[in-house]
C-alpha cells in the first residue's frame, strides 16, 4: 500500500437524507425511506459504543447492519487515497490512527463509523 493511501473499513447507516435511497439490503428503498437521520445516527452510537467496548466486533456489526455493499466483507474497503472518497469521509480516516474508531461521519451517503486499519 502507498504511503499516500490508507486502508479503512466503515459502517454505513443511510436515511432519509441520503442521497439514494436503495442500499444491497433493501434494494427498493423503503426502511431507508422512512429513517431519520436522528435514528441512524443513534443506532450507529449504540454499535459503536458495543464495539469499543469489547461487545462486539466491527466486521460482524459492519456484516449485520451495514447499508454499504462492503458489509459482505465485513465493512472493508481496501486501500484509498486523497480524491478518491466524499471529503467528510477522507477526512476522518486519514485523521485517524491505526485501530481507531471514528465518531459519527455524516457524508452524502448517510452516517457512518470509521475504523481505519491501515
Amino acid at each position: 500500500m502507498a504511503s499516500n493511501q490508507v486502508r479503512a473499513s466503515h459502517i454505513l447507516i443511510k436515511h432519509q437524507g441520503s442521497r439514494r435511497k436503495a442500499s444491497w439490503k433493501d434494494p427498493e428503498g423503503r426502511i431507508i425511506s422512512s429513517t431519520t437521520r436522528e435514528s441512524a445516527v443513534a443506532q450507529l452510537t449504540a454499535l459503536r459504543d458495543d464495539i469499543v467496548a469489547g461487545k462486539a466486533k466491527f466486521g460482524d456489526v459492519a456484516a449485520t447492519y451495514s447499508d454499504c455493499s462492503s458489509a459482505k466483507r465485513g465493512g472493508d474497503l481496501g486501500p484509498f487515497g486523497r480524491g478518491q472518497m466524499q471529503r467528510p469521509f477522507e477526512e476522518a480516516t486519514f485523521g485517524l490512527q491505526v485501530g481507531e474508531i471514528s465518531d459519527i461521519v455524516d457524508t452524502d451517503s448517510g452516517v457512518h463509523i470509521i475504523l481505519r486499519t491501515g
